[in-house]
């Protein structure tokens, strides 16, 4: 599986194709640089190198796989979480979908993974790093766009699409990536076909004009907001919050504060019906089959990837559990 990171290798900045990596977990300060990797096996990591890791993207062997970044959250770590829940929703997808629909590329950025009695110090070391890796995985869209760039000259554009999963604090991360981007650039392209922030840990106005959050709307085609009222995360995050005087409700438990005043191509979908039932006793990563239990929400992510459209195409939605 590929991934790219902005993790601390344990050999050291200087990036050398083909050498082994290693990351230390408890070094959760984010790295200068970026790092484009894979992974094959538990734990075995190899540096790619960017040229070679969009290239094999360009050239998947079905020409319809579109690409799927999975930015991770809060308290998440490589083989604890990233990966297994990276394979997971790939698997899961492609499955609903019958063929390769999807290619998961996990965006790993640097997190604790420490124990509930540190959840206070770990989310507040977590939302900083959220907001450093922003500041630097903005390169990562602007390397892939010199590579097409690249590609056209040559006459090999490349027309694979791709489309970003944030979960949780990883919504954070991609508000501050693609704010970086329109500072750098003046403005946001359209990079996503469809960018899902599922119990996105980010205030429920932040992606309204004039806030940080806007640039997401400009990125998608579509975007798709997954919520649930009693997911337990939200509760804690917004008790951490309290903590810097930061008093708002999250995204991810109430949707966004007026649709209305975000455009039409932004959806927010109800998922009340099942978040616990899938992710006991959090309800909080409820986007993948669990312990037997079916997420309505992979089917809806892949008939989403697969034609573009939002189903229903009411912008309010609640999904039913069967």
């Amino acid at each position: 599986m590929l991934f790219v990171t902005n993790r601390v290798p344990q050999e050291g900045y200087r990036s050398s194709i083909g050498r082994r990596v290693s990351f230390d977990l408890q070094n959760t300060t984010p790295s200068k640089h970026l790092f484009f990797c894979r992974r094959t096996g538990e734990g075995i990591y190899h540096e790619e190198g960017s040229q070679a890791f969009f290239s094999e993207l360009k050239n998947l062997n079905d020409e319809k796989t579109q690409v799927l970044l999975y930015i991770h959250g809060f308290n998440n770590t490589d083989e604890a979480q990233v990966f297994p829940n990276a394979m997971a929703l790939e698997s899961q997808i492609n499955e609903h979908a019958g063929d390769a629909l999807v290619k998961v590329v996990p965006v790993i950025w640097p997190c604790d993974d420490d124990s509930p009695l540190a959840f206070a110090d770990d989310y507040w070391d977590d939302q900083r790093a959220a907001d450093e890796s922003g500041r630097l995985f903005y390169r990562l869209f602007g390397k892939f766009e010199a590579w097409q760039k690249s590609l056209v000259q040559q006459g090999e554009a490349c027309h694979r699409r791709i489309n970003v999963l944030a979960h949780s604090m990883g919504a954070r991360v991609l508000v501050n990536t693609l704010h970086e981007w329109a500072k750098a650039h003046g403005s946001v392209p359209q990079l996503f076909r469809n960018a899902f922030l599922v119990a996105p840990d980010i205030e429920n106005e932040a992606l309204e004009k004039g806030e940080k959050g806007q640039h997401v709307v400009d990125s998608a085609r579509n975007v798709v907001v997954y919520y649930a009222n009693d997911d337990l995360a939200m509760p804690a995050s917004k008790a951490a919050n309290l903590k810097n005087k930061t008093l708002s409700r999250r995204l991810g438990m109430t949707g966004p504060e007026k649709l209305e005043k975000l455009p039409d191509k932004v959806y927010q979908v109800d998922c009340d019906n099942f978040n616990n039932t899938v992710d006991w006793p959090k309800g909080h990563t409820y986007f993948l089959h669990k312990n037997g239990k079916k997420s309505p929400v992979i089917g809806h992510l892949a008939d989403a990837i697969k034609t573009a459209r939002v189903s229903p195409p009411q912008r309010k939605h609640e999904l039913p559990y069967p």
